[in-house]
């Protein structure tokens, strides 16, 4: 099956969702899995992750609530506090609920520094214990601490999401080549191939921009360790559905039947089930 291992819901709230600036116009709405499932369905997707926008447990039970409605919705990434006291509490809670896969914290917002804060560090490894995924969101100037906090986990399932957000628009590649390779050599990380079209120019991207940096994560995760994602509807700030899947698409077509398999589904779901 196909899966898209990475989009989101929300009841667009101008307070709590203040990233979404006027310069996003496109997002301050709502969007809810009445609208998705057409898409998918068209696009030959038959099921999807959502992962939490809001960090709050608030969001969590939204998402597993829109979940348990809707069949499509096959797993959530929630969020917890995974620095809170009474952590081990509340994992056990979520544990309750299977359609809930793993957990993300936002830490592109934070300093590097913040993901080997020892609260952190602890919370990450009760995941483990609780058999929960994590996904790291973060920017290319966090992948050397990436690096470190990597090597305190070696069972952790971790997946990288949106390739740590590549400069695609200023065309900047050298580094953060370097960080990925470095990266990938950690086999319980997995990588997102999401989230492209926004780190390029929205209005004036092709697909060739984004060659040099697929063939990075391709070549240092292999076939069997990247993952597909939609990153929807944020996506449709440069592309809408189609557009954004016909990119990989293009990408793949010298690729074998088992290593497309691989990408569009058998490795989302070999990773969060």
């Amino acid at each position: 099956m196909k899966l898209d291992a990475h989009q989101h819901f929300w009841q667009f709230d101008p307070v709590r969702d203040a990233w979404i600036s006027e310069k996003m116009s496109v997002l301050r709405r709502d969007f809810l899995p009445a609208d998705l499932e057409p898409v998918l369905k068209k696009n030959s997707v038959e099921g999807c992750v959502a992962v939490q926008a809001d960090q709050s447990e608030t969001e969590t039970r939204f998402l597993l609530d829109l979940a348990d409605k809707n069949d499509f919705v096959r797993g959530v990434v929630g969020w917890v506090d995974l620095r809170a006291d009474d952590l081990e509490k509340r994992l056990e809670h979520w544990q309750q609920c299977p359609k809930l896969r793993g957990f993300r914290y936002i830490l592109q917002g934070e300093k590097p520094e913040f993901m080997l804060d020892s609260a952190f560090l602890h919370g990450i490894g009760m995941l483990g214990k609780k058999r929960f995924t994590y996904d790291i969101l973060v920017f290319p100037r966090h992948l050397p601490t990436v690096r470190l906090f990597l090597q305190k986990f070696e069972n952790q399932k971790f997946i990288l999401d949106h390739l740590a957000k590549p400069y695609i628009k200023k065309g900047l590649i050298t580094q953060w080549r370097k960080d990925i390779r470095a990266l990938a050599r950690h086999e319980n990380l997995w990588c997102k191939v999401s989230g492209l079209v926004t780190e390029a120019d929205w209005g004036r991207w092709k697909k060739e921009d984004f060659r040099p940096y697929l063939d990075v994560v391709f070549e240092a995760f292999g076939s069997q360790r990247v993952v597909y994602g939609s990153d929807w509807p944020v996506c449709l700030l440069a592309a809408n559905y189609e557009e954004q899947k016909d990119i990989l698409e293009n990408y793949l077509e010298p690729f074998s039947h088992t290593e497309k398999a691989n990408f569009w589904g058998k490795n989302g779901l070999q990773f969060y089930f």
